[in-house]
């Protein structure tokens, strides 16, 4: 059951976030993510309309959007491929007419899923936390799906 995140669900949704990006992101340094965590607590948590998915009175992802940013989706590590990811994208993709993000090009499962999901590559850049070079993706309902060769 996808649902509206509630004030209780910031614990789970921490550590899916830490377990998930320790996993996801292996080329960046582990402390830097367990440095993050206060930070996702106080200040990007409580900027965004969060959606979680919960099976079994489990927590086992959640998607959280700032405007038309998505800026987390995130499924707990023992949980992936089991549709979750998808369920909680097509949750957003329900919310908004356009959506951007950003993902470490080294990401490459994550790359991969959401250009099968219909964004497309529309920049590059360097994150300046950590340095890591990141590809800025878009997706818009109804439009014609086209990647420039220019990018991965």
């Amino acid at each position: 059951m996808i649902r509206q995140a509630m004030p209780e669900d910031t614990d789970a949704i921490l550590d899916i976030w830490l377990l998930a990006s320790l996993q996801a992101h292996d080329f960046i340094p582990a402390a830097f993510w367990w440095q993050q965590q206060e930070k996702m607590r106080a200040r990007y948590l409580p900027l965004a309309q969060i959606w979680v998915c919960e099976r079994n009175g489990e927590v086992q992802g959640f998607v959280a959007l700032v405007d038309d940013y998505l800026a987390a989706l995130f499924v707990r590590p023992d949980c992936q491929q089991n549709g979750i990811g998808r369920a909680l994208l097509d949750m957003a993709k329900h919310q908004r007419q356009r959506l951007l993000l950003k993902v470490f090009c080294e990401n490459d499962i994550a790359v991969h899923f959401y250009r099968r999901q219909g964004f497309v590559i529309t920049a590059e850049s360097t994150d300046p936390t950590t340095g890591q070079p990141e590809l800025h993706m878009n997706y818009h309902a109804g439009a014609v799906r086209y990647d420039s060769c220019a990018f991965r």
